[in-house]
């Protein structure tokens, strides 16, 4: 089903020609790799396990949501701090303790699941009076800045880095605003191979700076299994890590009304349904040796740009994510993505999604003239971006779970005294309305 006549969105029901469809999905395996990746390799994951088991755990989504919720699952970031304190990892190489983290990782798959099943037999009401438009945008926005410093960090510090960085982003918005057509709906692909070759030029040809090395892609194999790992159940790393599951549902509940916000549709009554299958892909993924996944930032940010919602393009994605899982060499071909190229395009991806909490605001009413709103997002969004972290024992919460959990508990103190009566509220178009907790 093509698009309708006169209208730039592609809704998840529409879809483009065979071939347009596979270079969409493509882009959206490349945005991603900068985190799914990146991700697993922080907590010492086989990056192509956790490629692999993204993919897989896509197709799953795909089935569970039947196909009504355009989303990606890649590597979630919320469980790197209680991973690497779940199995003491150093830092470098393959984490040896992989498998306790696995355990805990599949425990909270189990934790989310269930809030998807009592999501599906209670309906979404208490999840809009646990999470109103003004707390979901907070956490929308905390996803955005806790995941600045990594975008910043990749440019690098010295000036020709930067450059390159700020040339990618360049390069992006003029792919997304200029080219024509169907070719704008490819920033990541064209403005970040146009970045690619630049940085090629200018230090493999030019001795400018730090070459691309491709002895490493020559060494790798085309075709090979990655490296499984089975689950090791322990009563304190699955304590440690179950409560991301918290963190999880806000994540996922921002990401999936940012895109009903997109689309201008109300994508509520798909929560339980998301929540689960968000859930089985994470006992899946941990299974098989792979990350906790969740729907993906990067490639909300891809929507954005191209407006292109379509399932067809993800399930591309995720067979694209498939067959690359697969080849050791193709994982070794992303990974000499230069760092200013990966933080240039991670710049303008993470700052979209810091931009889709604005959105929510706006089309929600939220009233930041009543101190309360002002508090609790003023407060979320600066332990977001400073990164604060709280240690108590052995469990550490940082970044984006703090920052919820702050959120939650200063929007719910703030209004004990206060009973939120039931108000509409309408999405971009006046097709879909419902009844929820007013914003503030």
């Amino acid at each position: 089903m093509a698009a309708a006549p006169g209208s730039d969105i592609l809704y998840p029901e529409d879809s483009l020609p065979f071939a347009k469809s596979m270079v969409a999905g493509f882009q959206h395996v490349i945005a991603m790799f900068g985190g799914t990746i990146l991700c697993p390799l922080l907590m010492g994951f086989d990056p192509n396990v956790a490629i692999l088991c993204s993919g897989l755990s896509t197709l799953l989504f795909f089935v569970i949501v039947r196909g009504r919720i355009p989303s990606y699952l890649g590597s979630s970031f919320s469980f790197i701090a209680v991973v690497i304190a779940a199995t003491g990892y150093s830092g470098s190489g393959p984490n040896p303790n992989i498998a306790i983290a696995l355990g805990g990782i599949l425990v909270t798959g189990l934790v989310y699941a269930g809030i998807g099943l009592l999501v599906l037999l209670t309906g979404t009401r208490w999840i809009e009076r646990l999470m109103p438009p003004a707390l979901t945008g907070a956490i929308v926005a905390v996803i955005g800045l806790n995941l600045a410093p990594v975008a910043v960090h990749d440019m690098g510090s010295g000036a020709f880095e930067i450059t390159l960085g700020l040339a990618t982003v360049a390069l992006m918005a003029v792919s997304a605003i200029y080219l024509p057509a169907f070719l704008a709906r490819l920033p990541i692909l064209i403005g970040g191979g146009a970045a690619y070759l630049l940085y090629f030029v200018l230090c493999n040809l030019g001795g400018l700076g730090q070459p691309i090395d491709f002895a490493p892609v020559a060494a790798a194999p085309w075709i090979g299994l990655p490296h499984f790992v089975a689950p090791v159940f322990t009563v304190s790393a699955s304590l440690l890590i179950a409560p991301v599951a918290i963190i999880l549902v806000a994540e996922n509940l921002g990401h999936v009304r940012s895109i009903g916000i997109m689309m201008g549709r109300n994508l509520d009554p798909s929560l339980g349904r998301a929540f689960l299958g968000d859930g089985l892909a994470t006992i899946f993924s941990a299974a098989a040796g792979g990350t906790g996944v969740t729907t993906y930032a990067e490639n909300m940010g891809v929507m954005a740009i191209t407006r292109n919602f379509s399932s067809r393009t993800f399930l591309f994605a995720a067979l694209f994510a498939v067959c690359f899982g697969l080849s050791p060499k193709f994982g070794a071909l992303i990974q000499t993505i230069p760092m200013p190229i990966m933080g240039g395009l991670s710049l303008v991806v993470f700052g979209l999604i810091t931009a889709a909490a604005g959105r929510i605001w706006v089309e929600n009413k939220v009233d930041f003239t009543e101190p309360r709103t002002l508090i609790m997002v003023g407060v979320a969004v600066m332990i977001a971006a400073g990164d604060l972290s709280l240690k108590i024992g052995d469990f550490v919460l940082s970044g984006i779970g703090l920052a919820t959990l702050a959120s939650l508990a200063l929007h719910h103190g703030l209004n004990l005294k206060t009973r939120p009566k039931m108000v509409t509220v309408s999405y971009l178009t006046t097709e879909y309305t419902r009844d929820i907790a007013p914003p503030n």
